[in-house]
């Protein structure tokens, strides 16, 4: 059996399905380009015939999308499968996914038909595709609560008719792995033109066993796995394209399979879905989560320094992130102090471990995370207060208006002296961060921010956090108010006053150096 398995993506079909907004056709090819970059062998565009829009968007993504096989989903109906050829016509090769339900729930209930009728039209279905395009896959939607007599029957028409990939879907997401790998062995076993298709599974997560569903379908013989960026999709949403891409790199040696996904481009194109899609990945997401390469424990921290792999079965490097982080929290131990500082080029002779530790757990307490201009300010004794008042916003104005640019009006405290500045900027935040660079001295970028909601209801707090980078090394703020625009000031204000603590820590530590020791 052939070792390579076919990654689908859905993230542009059914992934979109779940969003409250739909994506733009800019925002669509931006995602099926970044989709295409990442080595995936299948586009599902979108469903043609649903709207003007999304055929458009369908036929835009054919033009553009050269590497990678776009596909159009349709329903077992002459105007559907018209509507995806039509759209996809602009590309050299294009596929056609036909789909028809064939649980007794969906025929009897939603379909109201008697299996054999669902029956001609699927295979009425796959040969008028035939007519566009030789690249035809047919889903025997819920196939998961289908019984095995009538999908062993679907699926041996369906390639009789003409389909080169037949999909497997576990609609529901109802199956256990082993019941799903069970289908797939069976698949195999009785139906007896199998070898003249290729057998893909599309797995949901509504008891989150998608991606192990998909697993254990692979194990069975299956060799195209369609899944989304991210695991977006309906309801609980579909099979995660990055574990399951990780799953078979990472254990090759069990599952023999591979696959031409580029991992090192996983997390960008994750945190670029997660963003056009307005859907945020939580912290403790696998492989993409932004927990997922962090470590807080002190003994696990301990192992790290040792050997990555004693907690890491992957590197973040091979996902395409930077480096594993080791948060500094009340849970961390003395050796992962020691290493940060000897990070940042101080000697064991520039401080003492013991003392610094002790200050550190106290203040790890008071904030919940420590950053490396804290850990410096504590050597130095200098307090987290000393040199919080360098910046302050005396008082700030901002104008936004739908169609125009947003302008902000600041009063800038620098050092005691206070100042009036004003800038437009893309949006409300930009203009009053545009405002506020014109009264500070050093060049820095915003490298990070985000808005979380603390409270509930239209007045409650929002907090802002962002990390701004000045002379290659990276500083965090956050601020908390009512207002999100008054929050994200207070952030970059916090951010900037944690870059005169380090001038103020580099200036003892150049007085200390002069010094001679007795």
């Amino acid at each position: 059996m052939d070792d390579k398995v076919i990654i689908f993506d859905t993230t542009l079909r059914d992934g979109e399905q779940a969003l409250t907004a739909s994506l733009s056709v800019h925002e669509k090819l931006q995602i099926a380009q970044a989709i295409e970059r990442l080595g995936v062998d299948i586009i599902e565009a979108g469903f043609p015939v649903s709207s003007p829009g999304d055929f458009h968007s369908v036929q835009e993504i054919a033009k553009t999308v050269k590497n990678s096989v776009v596909c159009g989903l349709s329903r077992a109906v002459e105007a559907d499968i018209k509507a995806c050829a039509d759209a996809l016509s602009v590309a050299d090769q294009f596929r056609i996914h036909t789909f028809i339900s064939t649980s007794d729930v969906h025929v009897q209930q939603k379909l109201r038909k008697d299996f054999s009728d669902v029956e001609a039209m699927a295979i009425h279905a796959v040969k008028y595709a035939r007519k566009f395009t030789d690249d035809v896959e047919f889903s025997c939607e819920d196939a998961g609560r289908t019984p095995i007599d009538n999908l062993c029957r679907m699926v041996e028409q369906a390639i009789k008719a003409g389909a080169s990939t037949i999909n497997i879907p576990d609609t529901v997401g109802y199956t256990l792995p082993h019941e799903f790998g069970g289908i797939i062995n069976q698949l195999f076993n009785r139906v007896p033109n199998i070898d003249q298709a290729i057998i893909s599974v599309h797995c949901h997560n509504d008891l989150g066993l998608a991606v192990a569903n998909s697993i254990a379908a692979v194990q069975a013989g299956a060799r195209q796995i369609e899944c989304t960026i991210n695991g977006i999709g309906e309801r609980a949403g579909n099979c995660s394209l990055e574990e399951v891409a990780m799953i078979m790199k990472t254990r090759a040696d069990l599952l023999n399979v591979t696959t031409n996904i580029q991992h090192q481009e996983i997390a960008r194109t994750s945190k670029l879905v997660s963003h056009l899609c307005n859907m945020p990945v939580q912290p403790n997401k696998a492989i993409v989560g932004s927990n997922a390469f962090s470590h807080s424990s002190g003994i696990h921290q301990d192992g790290m320094l040792k050997a990555s792999n004693t907690y890491e079965i992957m590197t973040p490097e091979s996902v395409g992130i930077s480096k594993t982080k080791l948060n500094l929290t009340s849970r961390s131990g003395r050796h992962v102090i020691k290493h940060r500082m000897e990070s940042l080029g101080y000697q064991d002779t520039d401080f003492d471990l013991n003392t610094l530790y002790q200050d550190f757990l106290k203040l790890a307490d008071k904030k919940g995370q420590v950053f490396d201009e804290d850990l410096e300010a504590l050597v130095f004794n200098i307090q987290q207060q000393e040199m919080q008042d360098h910046y302050q916003i005396e008082s700030m104005s901002v104008q936004a208006a739908n169609g125009n640019f947003a302008t902000a009006g600041v009063k800038l405290v620098a050092g005691g002296d206070s100042q009036a500045y004003s800038a437009t900027g893309n949006g409300p935040v930009d203009a009053l961060y545009q405002a506020i660079k014109q009264g500070v001295a050093d060049q820095f970028d915003v490298t990070d921010f985000k808005i979380a909601n603390k409270g509930k209801g239209e007045d409650g707090l929002s907090q802002a956090d962002l990390i701004i980078t000045w002379q290659e090394r990276n500083y965090h703020g956050v601020g908390i108010a009512t207002d999100i625009i008054e929050a994200s000031g207070q952030a970059l204000i916090s951010a900037l006053n944690a870059i005169e603590r380090s001038k103020r820590v580099a200036e003892l530590r150049e007085q200390r150096q002069k010094t001679p020791q007795v």
